[in-house]
């Protein structure tokens, strides 16, 4: 029913609270992890519910906007060229997926998983070694898997901003400001939001505002930061626990990193246990701005979501090429 089998109903059911390995190696079922919540039978229901109006918004941040990006990253290029000289033009994209609006793939992020024999071990979801994503011949845990179905399903937004305007709190997305469960349960009760199983969760911090408002000189500031900060929701073992008894089947926010970065609390860091211990998806710097003011205006928080990554089989990250429809 679920598409997992053995899925533990809460999280205090998971007999190891840091990994939910049920597809056997190197198969579709491992390769779409968490995806796999999204069956024809929830996607068929999401539309049903969710396509009333038949309003469309992209969540495709412009691909130029963060330059420079951070953490070392190559920067957009786009050129036009004569493919025959007078007749026609085709595009050359050479860009990094991290640095706009991008999903983060099971290959992206490994979580430690230490054995009595190598103490400082580290692993990709499922057990996948780094040697198996370097490997050209491996396409284990892949992109390519997500691309094969997309990723459609019903949506929720949470929208912080217009929580924190209301509230009177100042916002910059390029600092450590953490968003509390508890507002985010505010949030939800206030949008009269009921989360479903499979529900693909959204989370507006406000990055495009606080890009926009910055110098040139500040950008590249932010940008040579050997640790830079982001704004994102808390980690802690609560959140864990809200998104695993949620039973979400992906995540994604208009911050960098979606959870508060660096970790105030290293031991519930939303990579290791989003990512690679239970294979759920993490979207980024996804542009939330025109959707918040959408649902603002319908007055719900919900819609339905189609996505189409890359069709790249060793992938480890795409950007998202994501719809939401009202």
């Amino acid at each position: 029913m679920s598409g997992i089998p053995n899925l533990p109903e809460t999280y205090d059911d998971l007999p190891d609270k840091r990994r939910f390995w049920p597809g056997a190696p190197g198969s579709e079922e491992e390769g779409l992890g968490m995806l796999r919540l999204l069956t024809p039978k929830i996607v068929a229901q999401a539309a049903q519910s969710q396509i009333q109006t038949g309003e469309r918004v992209c969540l495709n941040w412009n691909m130029e906007n963060l330059s420079p990006p951070g953490f070392g990253r190559k920067p957009f290029e786009h050129r036009v060229k004569w493919v025959a000289e007078g007749v026609a033009f085709d595009d050359e994209y050479h860009f990094n997926p991290q640095q706009s609006s991008q999903w983060d793939g099971l290959r992206h992020h490994n979580a430690p998983a230490p054995t009595p024999e190598n103490k400082d071990l580290r692993v990709f979801y499922g057990g996948t070694t780094a040697a198996e994503i370097q490997d050209e011949n491996s396409s284990r845990i892949g992109i390519g898997h997500w691309a094969k179905k997309g990723i459609a399903g019903r949506g929720v937004l949470i929208d912080y901003v217009s929580y924190a305007k209301k509230k009177g709190i100042s916002i910059n997305a390029l600092t450590r400001q953490m968003i509390s469960l508890d507002e985010v349960l505010e949030i939800a009760r206030d949008s009269n939001i009921e989360f479903q199983k499979g529900d693909i969760f959204f989370l507006r911090v406000g990055l495009p505002g606080t890009w926009e408002g910055m110098s040139g000189e500040e950008r590249l500031a932010y940008s040579q930061q050997g640790m830079p900060q982001h704004a994102g929701i808390e980690q802690s073992e609560r959140v864990l626990r809200f998104i695993w008894d949620n039973h979400f089947a992906a995540v994604a926010s208009d911050a960098v990193s979606f959870e508060v970065f660096p970790p105030l609390n290293p031991d519930f860091d939303l990579h290791h246990h989003l990512l690679a211990g239970w294979g759920v998806p993490i979207g980024e710097m996804f542009d939330l701005e025109d959707l918040a003011a959408t649902c603002e205006r319908l007055g719900r928080w919900s819609f339905f979501i189609s996505s189409s990554p890359l069709n790249c089989s060793r992938g480890v990250s795409s950007p998202p090429n994501c719809m939401a429809i009202f």
